[in-house]
């Protein structure tokens, strides 16, 4: 039918910058550029001129740009990339950082868990689990608790839903411990440094969240000034170790038992240069930027075996194929969440999330470019290679109207074989590298 109407080159153009997203939002509107006077405030001639109604789908296809790698692929991917060029551009420099970040004291530290009772595991010595098996890397027991009946799978749910508030308690601490090593009152450490970082969370197989971060000790201006002398990366190792046994914060009482949470025994904070990393391989920018980027398309769906979405009714975890574990974890998050004194949890909300409600991946504000900026280049990048714009004149500037509404999302059946057959899709091959 498609090429009875003398649409398909078009279309499998509109189709092939998708980048390969399965699942695209469809928008109904248009977006106008016109040049403008700077000294008048004139408007003047349209530049560039955009209608839904005119593409070959019938609407502008924008990707779905969901970073989990179980919802769409392609997405996922273009995340994964993006978060290496981010962590990068914090150890290197580069994407308007500078690279003197490069010289700056960084280590790679990973935060963990407390225990809520003992689970299926193998031990580093090579022994067998305390079940008596050794299990192999695949075991889907390898997580799940010894007995079910005695996890505190109340704490590990609420410990997953405070996890974010935690780790704000420990920046504010890391700032304190720093300082005290330097001899510098709180108020003075920020004319002399600053503590800046990016981190994802990542879920253990027992369904409980744990936090690797990039954490570098730059100038009081950020990456763009070096840090003082005393700044090393064993003080920063030093303070980021007292800030993490330090850190605990106060969680709700539950039928008159009260939770307070900290962070697990288990820390390992490792400066950023070549050294030993996971075996053989070296912990160098590459190595940890790769590490970081890889759990940020991943969420509790792959390593404990539960949702990639949020339900509405309980009852559909009957017919999920998710394991026991996962279960318990999802109904005590639900259970809890019907309690007035919990709303502000939003447990429900996020029970397909076992209780973790923050952001995957996070950076305080000048450790590098943000994942919005490399969107954005990607985006004007994408837009100029499929119309070119007629340039605006000297002294005039560009003014954008535009008006979209949501018209539903994917593909039709036609429009899905289609994008199948576009293999690689052409158009994104010569894409900049941004992510």
């Amino acid at each position: 039918m498609l090429a009875s109407l003398g649409t398909m080159p078009e279309l499998a153009h509109q189709l092939s910058g998708l980048g390969g997203c399965t699942h695209p939002i469809r928008l109904d509107g248009h977006r106008t550029e016109y040049a403008v006077s700077e000294v008048t405030g004139e408007i003047g001639n349209v530049l560039r001129h955009l209608d839904s109604a005119t593409l070959p789908a019938g609407h502008l296809l924008v990707r779905c740009n969901n970073r989990r790698a179980t919802r769409c692929t392609a997405c996922a991917e273009t995340y994964r990339r993006d978060t290496y060029q981010l962590i990068t551009a914090g150890l290197r420099g580069g994407k308007g950082t500078s690279e003197r970040v490069a010289a700056h004291p960084r280590v790679f530290a990973t935060f963990t868990a407390p225990g809520f009772g003992p689970v299926h595991n193998r031990p580093s010595g090579g022994g067998a689990c305390r079940c008596g098996i050794r299990h192999n890397e695949q075991d889907p027991a390898l997580g799940t608790p010894l007995n079910p009946n005695t996890y505190d799978y109340e704490a590990a749910v609420l410990w997953n839903a405070h996890a974010g508030a935690l780790w704000r308690r420990f920046s504010i601490y890391l700032r304190r411990e720093v300082a005290k090593r330097a001899g510098l009152t709180q108020r003075a450490f920020r004319d002399h440094a600053r503590i800046s970082f990016a981190k994802v969370a990542e879920y253990q197989k027992r369904g409980a969240v744990h936090f690797h971060a990039v954490i570098r000790l730059d100038g009081p201006e950020g990456g763009d000034t070096s840090p003082p002398a005393w700044a090393k990366a064993e003080l920063l190792t030093d303070a980021i170790r007292a800030a993490a046994t330090a850190a605990r914060i106060g969680g709700p009482e539950v039928d008159g038992r009260t939770h307070s949470f900290a962070f697990g025994r288990q820390l390992d904070v490792r400066p950023i240069r070549s050294a030993d990393f996971d075996g053989d391989q070296e912990l160098t920018e590459r190595a940890v930027a790769a590490y970081i980027a890889k759990y940020a398309t991943k969420g509790a769906e792959t390593a404990t075996g539960t949702l990639d979405r949020p339900i509405r009714f309980l009852a559909e975890l009957a017919q999920a194929g998710i394991t026991d574990h996962a279960q318990r974890m999802i109904r005590t998050a639900w259970t809890l969440g019907a309690r007035p004194e919990l709303a502000e949890l939003r447990l429900r909300a996020w029970a397909h999330m076992l209780g973790f409600r923050g952001h995957f991946s996070t950076k305080s504000r000048r450790y590098s470019t943000t994942l919005g900026a490399l969107r954005d280049a990607r985006a004007d990048w994408r837009r100029a290679q499929a119309t070119p714009p007629t340039a605006p004149q000297d002294g005039e500037t560009t003014l954008v109207l535009a008006h979209w509404v949501f018209a539903g999302t994917g593909l039709s059946n036609a429009e899905t074989w289609l994008a199948a057959s576009l293999e690689p899709a052409p158009g994104t091959e010569g894409e900049p590298t941004h992510g």
